[in-house]
């Protein structure tokens, strides 16, 4: 019985089954598409939400062939997209940027990051380089690896501060002139060959400090071709002669601080430099020749440099009282340094008490604790023993963060945390 049940229900499916509507299938076309509504192709229905691995598989070999060229087809014309497409997806390309704009970016990299970005490629590198960037840079302390120090100089740097820094073999690539005007090599660790190679490149120098090196001649002769220089420290220098220290004295003839202390000096640099010393020096520190510096240089000394503000004498034992009278024809001398001058007897200190420009005076190892207490108290109007370093000509002063050089703020810099 229920057999017969479910075989009526299969014919009366069967009937449903072979239906047909009385309606004409082109007006079916004509409905949809004024509706707006595209037909989908048979094929395209029947393989729908098959897998096309599937259907290649399962389809004889003809039509598996027209398939796969079929598929080939669809995937060559969705890579070809249309042009404009294309350029809308992309975007604005980096080629397209100005030069100006990728500067005023980089101009506000540090100079690890700036390095860095010069790798990108050929065009970043040769903007990363441009001497709009490398105005100014500070690698204090650094090890610098052979020809590191020639490229950043090329690269058109006026103030360079490296003090205290290990610098290898510049190895330029020409030989054309460096625009440095400011440089602090102080207490490198540099050979006489490799500094000759940077000076020798420099023409435009103001300010030079080599404090602590070993020169040579060839050196102060490169020197020599700055006629601009203005401040040149050369403390704790040796390896010259006294004939190219005066060529330097000659040819440099606008300098106005002069720092030449404790410097390998004979009797004869001692000669060449108070007989050629420019006359527009206002500041000199000629300090730590104990036995060369003598009372008739003090005079020379005074004879061509009548308009000295600062001036540095220090542990020169020859030097007694009788130079005092001298120091009176300084009409402009505001700072006086007698430091260790021991033949320099404490009561006749007073007496440049009487100068009316002088302002500071250091007497260290002249004048007892006691003996300096009275001695202030007398000359109130002065500042005694209150500095114990000299400034003159010197690139940097105050404490270790400074990073200027003569004034000029360094923008490259490498930071503590920083490597090379």
């Amino acid at each position: 019985m229920q057999r017969r049940h479910l075989q009526d229900i299969s014919a009366s499916s069967s009937n449903i089954t072979n239906f047909t509507w009385a309606w004409d299938s082109s007006k079916t076309t004509e409905l949809l598409t004024g509706m707006g509504v595209s037909l989908i192709d048979k094929e395209q229905l029947d393989t729908e939400n098959t897998p096309q691995e599937q259907i290649l598989c399962s389809s004889p070999p003809q039509k598996r062939k027209r398939l796969a060229e079929k598929d080939s087809d669809q995937c060559f014309v969705i890579a070809r997209r249309p042009r404009q497409i294309r350029e809308i997806s992309r975007g604005v390309s980096w080629e397209a940027l100005p030069d100006e704009l990728f500067l005023s970016i980089f101009s506000y990299l540090p100079l690890t990051t700036l390095l860095k970005v010069s790798r990108v490629c050929k065009r970043w590198h040769r903007l990363s380089f441009d001497e709009s960037l490398w105005h100014s840079l500070d690698l204090t302390g650094k090890s610098l690896l052979p020809g590191a120090i020639g490229q950043v100089l090329s690269a058109g740097i006026v103030a360079f501060r490296c003090p205290r820094a290990c610098v290898a073999e510049p190895l330029f690539k020409n030989f054309s002139p460096l625009r440095i005007q400011h440089m602090d090599l102080s207490n490198c660790t540099i050979s006489v060959a490799a500094l000759h190679s940077i000076l020798c490149r420099c023409h435009k120098m103001q300010n030079l400090s080599l404090e602590g090196l070993v020169l040579s001649d060839e050196i102060l002769r490169s020197i020599a071709q700055n006629t601009d220089l203005v401040r040149l420290n050369l403390s704790g220098c040796s390896g010259f002669s006294a004939e190219t220290l005066e060529e330097v004295l000659i040819k440099c003839s606008r300098l106005e601080e002069l720092n030449v202390s404790w410097c390998d000096f004979t009797a004869d640099h001692i000669k060449a430099l108070m007989n050629h010393i420019p006359p527009s020096v206002t500041q000199l520190n000629v300090s730590g020749y104990r036995q060369n510096l003598q009372i008739a240089d003090i005079k020379s000394l005074v004879e061509r440099c009548p308009n000295i503000t600062n001036l540095d004498l220090s542990d020169s034992v020859m030097l007694t009282s009788e130079c005092f009278p001298d120091f009176h024809q300084l009409s402009y001398l505001s700072n006086l340094s007698l430091s260790r001058c021991y033949q320099i007897s404490p009561a006749t200190l007073l007496e440049l008490g009487k100068l009316p420009t002088l302002k500071t005076l250091c007497v260290f190892g002249i004048v007892t604790d006691s003996s300096l207490q009275l001695l202030k108290e007398t000359l109130p109007h002065l500042s005694i023993n209150c500095t114990h370093f000299t400034t003159i000509a010197r690139p940097t002063v105050g404490n270790k963060r400074n990073r200027d050089i003569w004034g000029v703020k360094c923008r490259l810099t490498f930071r503590q945390n920083d490597g090379l």
